[in-house]
Formats: structure tokens, C-alpha cells, sequence
């Protein structure tokens, strides 16, 4: 069962990490044109000018960075602004957009942090971050693994001498049985 209980977040101050606050994923166009989702937000901004997740698959709905970009700001909001080398004021060039499911155990995974969309997630719905409940996104941060190693470890452990247990128990009973039926 996959679980999208998020993680905890860690300050990065790169411009262009954004974390998901809430129930949201990217939206991002795979190599074969299909979407995938993702929560990871280590993104960068390709040769073309358009922002890119990790793998360098564009974010969706495009954004294109101008090259003389020498400042990016994401508001909570998804609004990216930009400020040009030959400008004093910032202006909007895109607004990141998050993609919620009804039910995003159904999400098939594709590897690497990107799921798609199955019958079983319901339909998708895309929405501006900070309204409709989809979430909103803190720049300069990224969100860390949910999984609590220790605790993970821990049961792990305890599994482990549950199993040891009960096979001891079945190789006592399987001596006993043995002992019985040679008795004659």
C-alpha cells in the first residue's frame, strides 16, 4: 500500500527546490508524452528555458525561464516571478499547478518518485496551490522521505524473532511428531 503522508521538510534555499505542503503532486510530461505525477520538487531549468524536475521532464503547465532570469521567486501561491537583468520590477511568467486523487493509493509507480494516474485514483484534479485543498508549495525547501528508519528497523527486527520463533516451534513439533510415530 503506498502512503503520501508527507515528509518532514528541509531548508535547501535553492530557488528552485518547492516542497508540497499537503495532498498534492507536479504534474510532469514523461519522454513518451504521457503525465506522470511527482512529489519530488528538486527542479532546474533546462537548455530550452523551460523548468524541469530531476530527470528532465517538463513541469506542467510549462514555465519557461528568460535567460537573463537573475532572481526566481515561487510564492506559496505557485507564482513564479522572475527578475531580469535589465528590469528593477519582477513579472509573472507561470504558476506552478498541483494535481490531486481521490484515492492516490490507486497511483501506479513508475520509478524514481513519478506515478501514473490508474482507474482505481479516480479523476484527477488540478488546481491553484494554497486553494481547493490541493496544498501549496514553500520555495527553497524539499520535502524529506516519510519512512521512520528506526521505527521501520524496529519492526523489522521484531518480525525477524517472530519468524525465528515460530520456525523452532515447527521444527519442535515436526521432532515430537517424528518421536510419536516411532514409537511402535
Amino acid at each position: 500500500q503506498k502512503l503520501f503522508t508527507a515528509g518532514d521538510m528541509m531548508q535547501t534555499d535553492a530557488p528552485l527546490d518547492l516542497a508540497i505542503e499537503g495532498r498534492g503532486f507536479f504534474r510532469v510530461t514523461t519522454q513518451n508524452g504521457t503525465p506522470a505525477y511527482t512529489r519530488a520538487g528538486q527542479l532546474h531549468v533546462n537548455e530550452q528555458g523551460s523548468l524541469v524536475n530531476a530527470d528532465g521532464y517538463a513541469l506542467e503547465p510549462g514555465i519557461s525561464i528568460p535567460p537573463d532570469a537573475t532572481e526566481i521567486t515561487i510564492n506559496r501561491e505557485g507564482i513564479v516571478s522572475v527578475k531580469q537583468s535589465d528590469q528593477e520590477d519582477a513579472v509573472q511568467v507561470g504558476q506552478v499547478q498541483l494535481t490531486v486523487f481521490p484515492n492516490p493509493a490507486g497511483l501506479k509507480s513508475l520509478g524514481r518518485g513519478l506515478f501514473a494516474a490508474t482507474p482505481t485514483t479516480g479523476e484527477a484534479f488540478e488546481g491553484t496551490p494554497g486553494q481547493g485543498g490541493v496544498g501549496a508549495v514553500q520555495q527553497g525547501a524539499l520535502e524529506g522521505s516519510n519512512v521512520k528508519v528506526v521505527e521501520e528497523m524496529i519492526g523489522l527486527i521484531s518480525a525477524q524473532r517472530a519468524y525465528e520463533i515460530n520456525s523452532k516451534v515447527v521444527q519442535a513439533t515436526d521432532q515430537m511428531l517424528h518421536e510419536a510415530s516411532s514409537i511402535r
